[in-house]
């Protein structure tokens, strides 16, 4: 038994994607896809593709697929930061046991000066929540 294909192919781009309908139930068993719209996520328009009319259930689908995209490329974000953190910590221990004198003079500046930017902005990040916050009485 071979898996159904999905109706809809997202191919993934800067902002959004393109995307196609998938047909395989043609004479040839050819996997055919013929692209209906191109869609942007970070303002939410879906253009349909040259004068093709997108029926109710093409919107809903790309619909779905933004939502479900726009949940991932967030999840994203905060699982590349908790990289981050871990990288930070294996950096610091690199430092302590194993860099050399010479590695150390190579990226101790540029560590040095991305720390500080890091930290003025989650300072003034941190200040800014917590003058936002209510206050209790």
């Amino acid at each position: 038994m071979t898996p159904s294909l999905p109706k809809y192919y997202f191919r993934a781009r800067d902002n959004g994607a393109a995307v196609f309908k998938v047909d395989s139930e043609n004479r040839q068993r050819r996997i055919e896809m013929e692209q209906i719209a191109l869609v942007n996520i970070r303002n939410g328009e879906i253009k349909p593709h040259g004068d093709r009319k997108l029926t109710n259930v093409d919107i809903g689908a790309i619909r779905d697929w933004m939502e479900d995209r726009i949940q991932r490329l967030a999840w994203r974000d905060i699982d590349d930061i908790m990289r981050t953190a871990d990288h930070l910590n294996l950096t610091t221990q690199w430092v302590q046991s194993k860099a050399t004198p010479e590695q150390l003079e190579e990226v101790t500046d540029h560590l040095l000066m991305a720390m500080h930017d890091l930290r003025t902005v989650l300072v003034r990040k941190k200040a800014e929540l917590l003058m936002e916050k209510p206050k209790k009485r």
